[in-house]
């Protein structure tokens, strides 16, 4: 005889979570209403259970990860039973996957289900280094501190993530908007000169010549085409390159050697490194298992590439230091200082250190890079606006010094 799971809830407003044996959904429907239950959900066996949760694994906003964390920590912390937790959070999360997520992670649970199993059904919602941290606060009974480091771990990679969008949009915004202004100018005013200039009948200058032709360009709807068209077929291009393994790591190394932002995103990766691999051991993760954790978190081919060989190392009986020095992927300092944290034993707060050092550094290098793009932006526009006016009205110079000969 089938089983059945549902979630419903009692007259007076009570949540209700279980199992149910019955020939058909009818006949369970007529037992829940037997119980005074109005249903919400109701699935069929577990295989029904696992479509269901495939249904609703679909990756949720960093920003609710990190409430959901911090506040089952504090409802953990508190004394209160972690499913009574997950269906205060469920009741209270606003995004409507996210809550059926916690209600389907309340019910495996409360079917018998690890904290840590039933994180893992949903596995774009809850990344491998959650999943981990949590089995090991499991296994060590110490869960509500594990997601208080959870927390704290999630908040610094928000703000870090805060601090590059704070630097990339501003350059990106204000160059589009001179790039706009720019083709805006070439369209609609130069053939407005260009008619004034057909009438001299002398030859134009090779700047107003130039800027002419890119006007009756830009004015062919076919020519619009064809630049979209090139730019669409190299980013595509550029996509299916970045997908290989060895594109992949060819673009990540090419952004660590960009003249402004390269600086910015080598600080940004050790940060990442470091402070991952530091919070996974410091909560009871194996090194082996938080290196394979921090290798698919990197965010950079090239990073990944060394904690990967340095992986490689720690198994094979090598200290951790040795290998990520061969990389020269890490400064000297960072490795110095994981060195000494091996040798003392105090690893994971050497790695927090360095995070916290990069994590200043970054902010330092965002704020340097903000005082620095405006005026070479204001150069760039006044240069690309200014160039266009002064093609403009070289003809009308030379008919002016003519006139007055």
């Amino acid at each position: 005889m089938p089983t059945f799971q549902y979630t419903g809830r009692l007259q007076s407003g009570t949540k209700r979570t279980g199992t149910l044996v019955a020939d058909s959904r009818e006949d369970a429907l007529r037992q829940l209403n037997a119980m005074g239950i109005e249903p919400d959900r109701l699935v069929a066996g577990q295989s029904g259970f696992k479509r269901a949760a495939s249904k609703l694994n679909r990756k949720v906003r960093s920003s609710e990860l990190l409430i959901f964390t911090r506040q089952l920590a504090t409802i953990v912390s508190s004394g209160l039973p972690l499913m009574q937790g997950l269906d205060i959070l469920a009741e209270q999360t606003e995004d409507a996957n996210f809550s059926a997520i916690i209600d389907s992670i309340a019910q495996e649970v409360e079917a018998g289900e690890t904290f840590s199993d039933s994180l893992r059904k949903f596995s774009r919602a809850f990344p491998d280094l959650y999943t981990s941290m949590v089995r090991a606060g499991e296994a060590s009974g110490d869960l509500d501190g594990v997601l208080l480091q959870l927390a704290d771990y999630l908040e610094a990679s928000e703000e870090l993530k805060r601090r590059i969008r704070s630097a990339m949009t501003y350059p990106v915004v204000a160059f589009s908007m001179i790039i706009l202004i720019a083709i805006g100018l070439i369209i609609f005013v130069v053939p407005q000169f260009a008619e004034i200039f057909g009438s001299f009948g002398a030859e134009l200058p090779v700047p107003t010549q130039i800027l002419i032709t890119a006007s009756n360009f830009l004015r062919q709807w076919y020519s619009i085409l064809a630049i979209v068209g090139a730019i669409i077929g190299i980013v595509t291009l550029v996509r299916i390159y970045g997908a290989t393994p060895g594109g992949r790591y060819n673009i990540d190394s090419l952004k660590l050697r960009m003249p402004v932002f390269g600086s910015l995103l080598r600080k940004v990766a050790i940060s990442r490194v470091t402070r991952t691999l530091s919070t996974l051991t410091k909560s009871g993760v194996a090194i082996l298992q938080a290196m394979e954790i921090v290798e698919r978190t990197a965010g950079n081919e090239v990073f990944a590439k060394a904690v990967r060989e340095a992986a490689e190392s720690v198994r094979n009986g090598e200290s951790l230091a040795d290998p990520l020095t061969r990389s020269g992927v890490f400064p000297a300092m960072v490795t110095r200082m994981i060195g000494v944290g091996e040798k003392t034993g105090a690893l994971e707060g050497m790695l927090m250190k360095i995070s916290e050092f990069y994590d200043s550094e970054v902010k330092a290098t965002v704020d340097g890079l903000t005082s620095l793009i405006e005026p070479i932006l204001i150069a760039f526009m006044g240069t690309v606006v200014g160039g266009i006016v002064v093609a403009l009205f070289m003809p009308i110079l030379q008919m002016s010094q003519l006139i007055n000969q």
